[in-house]
C-alpha cells in the first residue's frame, strides 16, 4: 500500500524538522514548508493526505490559508498547530474547517495519534475512488477524468461540479442548487459563476454531455 504523504507547514526549522522526522519514522512521507502561500498552492494540488498547518505563518497566515481551501472545496484533512491557545482561536479554527486543532508545546505521540485518526475518519468518509459513467471514468482522489486515452486534470470546483452532476444523472439542476451546493448560500446568485464553470467542465469532457436547459438550469445528459 503506497505510504500517505502528508504536508507540514510550519515556518520553524526545528519544529517542522522534528515532525517531519517523526512522521518518516512511523511510515508517512512528507514534505516541509515555510510558508502560507505556498502551503495552499501545495494543498491545492490533490497530491497530498493531510497537512498539518500552523497558524502563524508568513506571507499568509494558517486561518486564511485553510479558509482558501475550504471555499474551493478541498476537502483534504488539515490538524491546525499553533502555539495560541485561546478559546476564540480553537472556535476560528474549528469552524474555518479544520479537522483538529493542537497548541504548542505538544507531544509527538498525541499529533502522531491525531495524524492517524484523521486519516482514518478521511478514508471512511472518501466516496469510491473510481466512478464510471457514460464512458467517463473518474478518479475522486486525483480529480482526473478519463474518457477513452484522454485524461484530462479537473480543478477542485470543476470536480465538485462534475459529481453533483453525476449524483443527479438526468435531473434539471437551477443554478440556485449548483451555487447552493459548490460555493454555499452567501454567494451572490446574480454571478455568472455557474455558467463559466459549466463552460470549463464542457471543454474538458464535451460539451454535448451536460444539457442546457434555457431559462432554468442544466442537466447532465
Amino acid at each position: 500500500m503506497k505510504p500517505k504523504n502528508l504536508l507540514v507547514a510550519e515556518d520553524d526549522v526545528n519544529i517542522a524538522s522534528f515532525i517531519g522526522r517523526g512522521l518518516r519514522a512511523a511510515g508517512y512521507t512528507t514534505t516541509e514548508v515555510a510558508d502560507g502561500e505556498t502551503a495552499l498552492l501545495m494543498a491545492r494540488t490533490g497530491s497530498f493526505d493531510l497537512v498539518i498547518l500552523d497558524i502563524g505563518l508568513p506571507t499568509m497566515d494558517g486561518f486564511t490559508v485553510l479558509l482558501q481551501l475550504r471555499g474551493e472545496a478541498v476537502d483534504i484533512p488539515v490538524i491546525v498547530l499553533t502555539a495560541r491557545d485561546s478559546v476564540i482561536d480553537t472556535v476560528n479554527g474549528l469552524e474555518g474547517g479544520a479537522s483538529d486543532y493542537m497548541t504548542k508545546p505538544f507531544q509527538f505521540a498525541e499529533l502522531l495519534a491525531r495524524v492517524r485518526l484523521r486519516l482514518d475518519d478521511f478514508d471512511r468518509l472518501t466516496p469510491e475512488p473510481k466512478l464510471v459513467h457514460d464512458g467517463m471514468v473518474i478518479d475522486a482522489r486525483s480529480r482526473r477524468v478519463q474518457i477513452g486515452s484522454d485524461v484530462r486534470d479537473l480543478t477542485p470546483r470543476e470536480y465538485s461540479l462534475l459529481e453533483l452532476f453525476l449524483r443527479h444523472p438526468g435531473q434539471l439542476l437551477t443554478r440556485d442548487q449548483i451555487i447552493g451546493s459548490i460555493w454555499g448560500t452567501d454567494f451572490d446568485p446574480a454571478s455568472n459563476v455557474v455558467d463559466a464553470y459549466v463552460r470549463a467542465l464542457r471543454a474538458k469532457i464535451g460539451s454535448a454531455r451536460v444539457e442546457t436547459v434555457r431559462g432554468a438550469g442544466y442537466r447532465l445528459r
